[in-house]
């Protein structure tokens, strides 16, 4: 039961830190192509 607990701690760790670096890395990516689609083709932020 133990070994149990310690792996679901685990993967639950590794999901977190997974989901959680996906966002710190996909939102500023997410912002300069929204930028720099505007700058090149006048389309708006929100479009």
């Amino acid at each position: 039961m133990n070994i149990f607990i310690w792996i679901m701690i685990i993967l639950g760790g590794g999901v977190g830190i997974l989901s959680c670096a996906y966002l710190v890395l996909a939102m500023p990516v997410l912002l300069v192509w929204k930028i720099c689609r505007k700058v090149k083709y006048h389309i708006g932020l929100f479009d």
